[in-house]
């Protein structure tokens, strides 16, 4: 859909819908600095392009200096509750507080944070989420539904633009997969801000990765989100990469796409092990190319004709090919360094 995008500036970035932005969030306690330092910088080499922190209390706030000295991405702070915590934040230079304005106080409150950012120039995301809903939107519909998720972020951002506050990015989580994309859709129909696309509590890696990449995936083919977050119970980094490959097979992301066959009974090539060898080597290769990992030569340079390199089974050998044209046979010790050299030559 064509969204009338209200462009929002966080650190060196813009939320202007050109590009999708991938972001994670350090599950180090917050007041061990040199772990979640350390933490922080792992997510960067990994692709992270915005690091939330959270900042239970003032000591915490010391966290988000020791960030901004050690890595390049923008700095989001994540505050409940104390409202004093959002303006230490950003005293302390962070990039962009989320908040949910309805559990920091009146509106008093929500007003200093408001002045703060704004004279900062520092973006407020308004976090909603299906298991902290408002108890009247609760009792009004019976549960959180997509449509109480919607008059909750509504809510928060009539509350901010009456403080003369409208740099706004706007989240809609849920651990329903379904609720998550009616939310969203719903709100990108009433709202012109940038989205945070999540569904969250999504769950271990396995189904946390299936179901961010249906709630997830179904937003961004529909044209809606700015920035997303794989939210799984396992290390950050696998969030990261997990979100680049949402992006990668969407076609919204750069980096090394792979194109593997799910092999037969006519595959000679021990397929499954060197495939996952493959693409453990190429995860890091910022190319925007397409690598075929194919298991025989019957079909496997035709089906993956359009690839800009690949290799096609054989009996303990491989052809190694470039757009469809084969350029050698390998040994099936030789694929892997070889495939890499000629990627390096791309």
């Amino acid at each position: 859909m064509e969204r009338a995008l209200k462009p929002v500036r966080v650190g060196n970035l813009t939320l202007d819908g050109k590009r999708i932005y991938v972001q994670s969030m350090l599950n180090v306690e917050a007041h061990k600095i040199e772990e979640s330092v350390n933490q922080a910088k792992e997510l960067e080499a990994a692709g992270c392009e915005i690091i939330r922190a959270a900042v239970p209390d003032m000591a915490a706030v010391e966290l988000i200096g020791a960030l901004k000295n050690v890595v390049s991405v923008p700095i989001v702070a994540d505050i409940h509750f104390d409202y004093r915590l959002a303006i230490a934040c950003v005293e302390a230079g962070v990039d962009k507080i989320r908040i949910n304005p309805g559990n920091i106080g009146g509106n008093e409150k929500v007003k200093a944070v408001a002045d703060k950012c704004r004279a900062n120039g520092v973006p407020i995301r308004i976090g909603v989420n299906g298991g902290s809903l408002e108890k009247d939107l609760l009792e009004k519909y019976g549960s959180p539904t997509a449509q109480a998720l919607v008059d909750s972020a509504m809510r928060h951002i009539e509350l901010l633009e009456k403080n003369d506050f409208d740099n706004i990015v706007v989240s809609l989580k849920s651990s329903d997969v379904l609720t998550m994309i009616e939310a969203y859709r719903l709100l990108a129909k009433r709202c012109a801000y940038p989205l945070h696309l999540g569904v969250t509590e999504a769950g271990t890696q396995r189904m946390g990765i299936i179901k961010s990449s249906i709630g997830i995936g179904s937003l961004l083919a529909d044209g809606i989100g700015e920035t997303i977050r794989v939210s799984l119970t396992d290390d950050p980094v696998n969030e990261v990469y997990a979100a680049k490959d949402i992006l990668k097979a969407l076609g919204k992301g750069g980096g090394v796409k792979i194109v593997a066959c799910p092999t037969c009974g006519r595959t000679k090539i021990d397929l499954i092990p060197l495939a996952k060898r493959i693409e453990e080597a190429v995860k890091d290769i910022d190319k925007d190319i397409t690598v075929a990992v194919m298991g025989c030569v019957v079909n496997g340079i035709g089906e993956a004709g359009e690839a800009d390199i690949g290799i096609a089974g054989g009996n303990g050998c491989a052809v190694l090919f470039k757009k469809g044209k084969q350029i050698k046979k390998v040994s099936e010790q030789e694929i892997l360094p070889l495939l890499l050299e000629e990627i390096e030559k791309l």
